[in-house]
């Protein structure tokens, strides 16, 4: 008999969770909180090489899933001055083919909710969990609009502030925050040629006062994204969109790198958000319900990988449930294969994140010893290619 699996969250790793399941013989419901078409539809992310991998092992075709994107195989990093500190591979391209890619988060969630109606799996929209409740027969997920749904499986990919992850535990960590605000955007079109940069590289400066990344896409637009440090979380209205613009314009005016001019260019900005990441999180898991993706780990941004551990933990899953019969056994496989990984991940990306609230002394630290420490660690190896190479066998 077919089981049925209750997802929370139609992001990245909801709607790879209930292809994975969906694969393994499973009925899977997506329910997301938003409304259709509430997707961030100014931001971006980067997918990288073993998140791709692992979504050609469900027959999903990277090139055609990601067209709307780019290739990013590289990153270079600068000081405010614009002076190159390094150059870094991003991952790829792999001998299919698979190079790690930008795109904006919208068409990824279309793309992917795309494949998901292919394979006739439902989604409801405006479907926000408060609850759960569970018997011998299956778990029942409890609904913000009054509705419930019950399955043999509850999927928590519900995000950060998810509600799976304090049903299960209610001494669940809260979400940590780390110091930065996050803001992004893409300019109108094409930009002056001095603005641009080696298409498809990131550029990564590190400000006298915050961080900003860009990237000049196929089309000569560029898109960017800034980490301002601030001492305490932005409110939700605390910045309208004309002070948040002069605001980021103060912070880069005396870089050389050419942020405020990207800024100016920018037609639309979005942001800020706070970012965070989780501590430790004691308990993914019973034997109806599972967390997933930032449920369970949120990752800094400053990693590059919150999209593919999301990406890596629903692959996962599928072919756990594939496996076995008995979902509780199957749920603490996948604990026993992804804990130990993306605990170590999050663990760097702390890491990669700290540098960017360092003030003058240590900028200038940095700036020193960063170009002597990749020549050390490239000797050897790629100093990610722990995170990178991983690839779901």
């Amino acid at each position: 008999m077919t089981k049925n699996a209750v997802v929370a969250g139609g992001g990245i790793a909801g709607t790879v969770a209930a292809i994975a399941l969906h694969d393994a013989g499973f009925a899977p419901v997506i329910h997301e909180a938003h409304d259709r078409g509430a997707d961030e539809r100014g931001s971006f992310l980067t997918v990288a090489v073993n998140g791709l991998a692992a979504l050609r092992t469900l027959g999903l075709d990277p090139d055609r899933l990601f067209a709307a994107g780019f290739a990013t195989p590289a990153m270079v990093l600068r000081n405010a001055a614009g002076r190159q500190l390094a150059r870094l591979p991003l991952g790829g391209p792999d001998p299919d083919g698979t190079t790690t890619t930008t795109i904006r988060r919208a068409d990824l969630y279309l793309a992917l909710r795309g494949e998901a109606e292919r394979r006739d799996i439902p989604v409801r929209y405006g479907r926000r969990l408060t609850g759960r409740t569970c018997s011998p027969a299956g778990v029942t997920a409890h609904f913000a609009d009054g509705t419930t749904a019950g399955g043999d499986l509850l999927i928590g990919a519900d995000g950060l502030h998810s509600r799976t992850r304090s049903a299960l535990d209610p001494a669940a960590p809260a979400p940590h925050y780390l110091g930065l605000l996050n803001a992004g955007g893409h300019t109108a079109g094409p930009v002056p040629p001095a603005l641009r940069a080696e298409p498809g590289v990131m550029q990564m400066a590190f400000g006298r006062r915050a961080f900003f990344g860009w990237v000049t896409a196929p089309d000569d637009s560029v898109w960017w994204f800034a980490n301002p440090p601030r001492r305490r979380p932005a409110g939700p209205l605390e910045f309208g969109p004309a002070a948040w613009r002069a605001e980021l314009l103060e912070l880069f005016a005396a870089d050389a790198v050419p942020a405020a001019a990207i800024i100016r260019a920018a037609d639309e900005i979005v942001g800020p958000w706070n970012t965070w990441d989780l501590p430790r999180v004691p308990v993914w898991r019973d034997d109806r319900t599972i967390l997933i993706g930032d449920a369970a780990h949120a990752v800094s941004p400053s990693s590059g990988q919150g999209a593919s551990m999301a990406i890596e933990d629903a692959v996962t899953l599928g072919r756990c449930l594939r496996a076995r019969s008995d979902i509780a056994a199957a749920l603490a496989d996948y604990e026993h294969l992804r804990r130990g990984r993306v605990e170590k991940v999050v663990a760097y990306g702390r890491r990669s994140g700290s540098t960017k609230t360092a003030g003058p002394v240590g900028a200038a630290v940095r700036d020193a010893l960063t170009p002597l420490v990749m020549r050390l660690l490239y000797r050897k190896s790629n100093p990610q290619a722990w995170i990178l190479e991983h690839r779901i066998g």
